[in-house]
């Protein structure tokens, strides 16, 4: 079964400004994702830092509904020495901290697709190995299969 990881800006894009057309795409290919992991389609992995940035949202309604997702997901990552070895090898790509620990929770917990609206991360992540970084929309393409390979 395919597994996804999605950052927290990917969970935080319904939450958004829709009156941008990018942004109202990205929610949709997003919520479809969701919905795909509802049905057992596919996989969302959870994470501490996932957690730990979403408990610092000062909206609660938000991050209530967010962290709902915790729930639901298929695996939940702890920091562990996998984590931080993946997170170091992103932190030499340039990418920051946070960022860096999502990388290493997705790596650690067998993530096929690293999934965030932030175009600097995922430009980042391509060098990365291992692992697919890609927007809602390219990630919600690979688990429909829109594409012939």
């Amino acid at each position: 079964m395919m597994r996804l990881y999605l950052d927290l800006c990917c969970f935080n894009r319904p939450f958004d400004d829709q009156s941008q057309t990018r942004i109202r795409l990205e929610t949709e290919a997003k919520l479809a994702l969701q919905e795909h992991a509802r049905s057992g389609r596919i996989e969302i992995i959870w994470s501490y830092i996932l957690d730990f940035e979403n408990d610092q949202n000062p909206f609660l309604e938000r991050a209530e509904s967010i962290g709902a997702w915790r729930a639901i997901a298929a695996d939940r990552v702890s920091e562990s020495d996998t984590v931080l070895a993946a997170a170091r090898q992103a932190s030499a790509l340039g990418i920051k901290a946070y960022d860096a620990l999502h990388a290493g929770c997705a790596v650690a917990g067998g993530a096929a697709i690293f999934v965030s609206t932030d175009d600097a991360l995922l430009r980042r992540l391509r060098g990365f190995p291992g692992l697919r970084p890609a927007l809602p929309a390219e990630a919600l393409a690979v688990v429909e299969e829109w594409y012939e390979e």
